[in-house]
């Protein structure tokens, strides 16, 4: 059936509504038109492939894949169980998350410092010491760097496995180096500038992370005991099973998740290329109404 005609329009509407409320919230409209559709300079211009990456429904994947590598080092697992409520209200993290990334992406250069002010102060306040006794501290700029490279490695992955429009080598590298500029605002020194600077910086983190109960049992949370409707349970099962397959194996076996074989990776993946078609399509009006109120 054509789109434009019939019931596809209505169903494509509420399907785009609903992903759009659950994950941007009851001010999302509010903040959507702000972000868009105030005039001023802002950190990335349309060209960037930031704003390709991070406009892209394989942020979905990207996304939980990130929550769930960024749980094994213990210092900043031990400051999100402590001080994030991600298990009394795992949307409303979601939501000032998904802000805060359309915010510093395609919102005027005084919001997005705004917005990274407002992450500042909150991180200022975060401090205190793991079950094992080691202290932590949400500005050390040492733990930022590694929720940051591994939120973008994530980022980076997805959309290379599940992305519209995948970038070339430059592309990527570019987003490496946009993403840089959003880390030091946030108090991250010296962050990777290309795709090989990022592998070498996950690298030198490794011999930090471990499995701790903690991490164990967020990932259960995500995965197993997401608060959804029964109707979307599938199609999170979906996106949460190509989150887990692109882990690395030790990560895997670090939070005690299923070991895939190569088949069994090869039958996971078109299943997340179809659900991200899906939710692209869905949330395609949206996406134009944005750029129609972008400025230049």
């Amino acid at each position: 059936m054509d789109s434009s005609t019939g019931a596809a329009p209505g169903l494509r509407e509420r399907l785009g509504s609903a992903v759009f409320a659950r994950v941007a919230g009851p001010a999302g409209p509010e903040n959507r038109a702000r972000i868009h559709g105030t005039p001023g300079p802002r950190w990335f211009g349309p060209d960037r492939p930031i704003r390709t990456v991070h406009g892209d429904a394989s942020m979905f994947i990207g996304g939980l894949r990130a929550l769930l590598l960024q749980s094994l080092h213990p210092l900043a697992m031990a400051a999100v169980e402590a001080h994030s409520g991600y298990r009394g209200d795992p949307w409303g993290r979601l939501q000032r998350t998904s802000t805060f990334l359309a915010v510093t992406t395609y919102g005027t250069a005084d919001h997005a410092q705004q917005a990274v002010d407002r992450v500042r102060a909150v991180h200022g306040t975060v401090r205190g010491t793991t079950p094992a006794g080691e202290p932590y501290d949400a500005s050390d700029p040492h733990l930022l760097g590694w929720v940051h490279v591994a939120e973008v490695e994530s980022f980076l992955l997805a959309h290379r496995r599940f992305g519209a429009e995948p970038l070339d080598a430059a592309g990527y590298d570019g987003y490496v180096a946009d993403t840089a500029h959003v880390a030091e605002a946030l108090g991250v020194i010296d962050p990777p500038r290309s795709r090989a600077e990022l592998v070498a910086r996950l690298g030198s983190y490794r011999a930090e992370l471990r499995s701790t109960r903690e991490a164990r049992e967020a990932a259960r949370f995500i995965l197993l005991h997401p608060p959804l409707p029964w109707a979307a349970r599938a199609p999170y099962a979906v996106l949460a099973a190509n989150s887990v397959a692109a882990l690395p194996r030790w990560a895997r076996t670090s939070l005690d998740l299923p070991r895939l074989s190569g088949v069994g990776e090869a039958c996971v993946t078109p299943t997340g290329r179809a659900l991200t078609t899906a939710i692209r399509w869905a949330m395609a009006p949206a996406r134009q109404a944005s750029r129609s109120a972008a400025p230049g």
